[in-house]
């Protein structure tokens, strides 16, 4: 089931701003992992039933909808994806996604710089 929902001022913590999007992923597993996103104010969180994601570790099905991405949402509402993507801003999420993305980009750089150390030290070895 995918769902959006607005707890009114009688629901969870009683803050009328509280919103809620699920959406069904389809991963590994033969049932979809259920992956939900929380904006309560400025305070914004990401839930993953995959076994990652229940260990409290990195889950790629969140992060890929925090992307943007729609790959692997089924039941059809892969259009509230940038809804997610919008709460986002100014979060410490946001934060941690972009540390991340700037970590994997110099982890790709330092590949690149090890592999021509190497073509650099196998010339040296023919001089």
């Amino acid at each position: 089931m995918n769902a959006r929902s607005r707890v009114g001022a009688l629901g969870k913590k009683g803050n009328p701003n509280m919103e809620t999007i699920t959406f069904n992923v389809q991963g590994s597993a033969a049932e979809p992992y259920k992956v939900t996103f929380k904006k309560n104010d400025s305070n914004f969180s990401a839930y993953c039933t995959c076994p990652a994601g229940e260990n409290g570790m990195y889950c790629k099905h969140r992060f890929r909808i925090l992307s943007g991405e729609t790959t692997g949402i089924v039941g059809g509402n892969g259009s509230e994806v940038a809804s997610v993507v919008a709460w986002l801003s100014g979060t410490d999420v946001e934060k941690a996604i972009r540390e991340v993305e700037l970590t994997e980009r110099q982890l790709e750089d330092a590949k690149k710089a090890a592999a021509l150390a190497k073509k650099k030290l196998a010339a040296a070895f023919r001089d």
